[in-house]
């Protein structure tokens, strides 16, 4: 009968949000939207009356969800991505709409406007984003000053960046911005993210190269920490990139990636395929359903190169429990979205957890970690990779 009252409600969500929030809101300008759902976000995570109301409509628990991943708990396996709450302002909130756990950033040394404006554009036809804000961030020391004292009720993960400006370009200089981060937040949180991946700063992304790679984590871990670490990746890199990366990781120590950030190759025939927006814009990453096949062939290759050695976190193109089975069945014991709850509805988070127990137990498994790397690849993803 609960899970019967569950799916009714989410039902409705659904029908509210497309029919009443959604014309709405995908008439005004999105980053309008987005600052407008941050301030709201903020207002109703300020007092336990507010989360508690919020919490009604959204909320959903199954111990077949629950998990125990590197020390850290969590009570279910989607996650809001980075790039959504950049200054951390609504993380009080996030348990109240159903998240397991998020991850709040990118967050850059210092204080950072991001691009000009316009920077974010939606494909409503494709069922993505294109993002171009740049990092912008508050930096690294207001935030931390905000968070010092918080006690977070699900785990928190900080991402961090370089700081998009000319005066990191230098590599010596981005690691130093880099480790200026690192070593503020380094107390705040369950995770740390490093992101290399960002498609839209100064110098693009040369932490990929296995070499300043190598000497960005070196001096990473001089910083001492007691917490898990994460890399993340974006999804154009070859299979040769992505093993040297793996070859780096391997002599550090990195626990997992994120696979992966957005795409901005738009010759690869992957993302090709899927764009039907004649206005796409040239500059920028793209998110959502595009990004989704390359998101989880990453996953696949990484989990299978690796033997399941390293932790990943699946995230590009979740929009349904399908797609987020799709990517734990590649090898992802985590998942993390944005762009599906913009096209879809916050229920959202409510719907996949629901549907994943689902398909847990048409499977036969009695925990969602039993189903990570159970499916087989079709092809070998090396050949599929670019």
């Amino acid at each position: 009968m609960k899970e019967y009252l569950i799916k009714t409600r989410n039902i409705i969500n659904r029908f509210l949000y497309k029919n009443v929030a959604k014309p709405i809101f995908f008439r005004v300008d999105p980053e309008k939207v987005h600052d407008t759902i941050t301030s709201l976000g903020k207002l109703l995570g300020s007092n336990p009356v507010t989360r508690f109301v919020v919490s009604a409509p959204f909320a959903y628990s199954n111990k077949k969800l629950e998990q125990e991943i590197l020390g850290i708990k969590f009570k279910n396996p989607i996650g809001l991505a980075a790039g959504f709450d950049k200054n951390a302002d609504i993380v009080k909130l996030l348990p109240s709409i159903g998240f397991g756990y998020a991850e709040v950033g990118s967050i850059t040394g210092e204080p950072c406007d991001g691009n000009p404006k316009p920077r974010l554009w939606r494909l409503k036809k494709s069922e993505g984003l294109v993002v171009y804000y740049g990092l912008k961030s508050d930096g690294c020391e207001k935030i931390a000053e905000k968070l010092k004292n918080e006690k977070f009720n699900i785990p928190i993960g900080i991402s961090v960046a370089k700081t998009n400006n000319k005066q990191t370009v230098n590599k010596e200089a981005g690691i130093n911005d880099y480790i200026k981060a690192f070593s503020t937040l380094k107390d705040i949180g369950e995770y740390m993210t490093i992101n290399i991946s960002c498609p839209n700063a100064f110098g693009g992304q040369p932490f990929t190269k296995p070499e300043d790679l190598n000497d960005l984590l070196a001096e990473i871990e001089k910083i001492p920490r007691d917490k898990p670490v994460f890399l993340k990746l974006a999804p154009d890199l070859s299979a040769k990139e992505l093993d040297d990366i793996i070859d780096v990781c391997d002599n550090h120590r990195i626990d997992g990636f994120i696979c992966s950030n957005l795409t901005k190759d738009r010759e690869n025939a992957e993302i090709k395929k899927h764009l039907k927006d004649a206005d796409i814009k040239t500059v920028g990453g793209i998110s959502g359903k595009p990004v989704r096949d390359l998101s989880t062939k990453l996953i696949r290759y990484i989990y299978q190169k690796t033997n399941g050695k390293y932790i990943i976190i699946g995230c590009g193109g979740v929009f349904s429990a399908e797609d987020a089975y799709e990517k734990i069945k590649a090898g992802a014991s985590l998942i993390q979205l944005i762009t599906g709850m913009i096209f879809e509805g916050p229920q959202l988070i409510s719907e996949i957890n629901q549907g994943l127990v689902k398909l847990l137990k048409k499977d036969g498994y009695e925990n969602i970690s039993e189903a990570v790397g159970k499916s087989q690849p079709i092809r070998e993803e090396a050949d599929s990779l670019k």
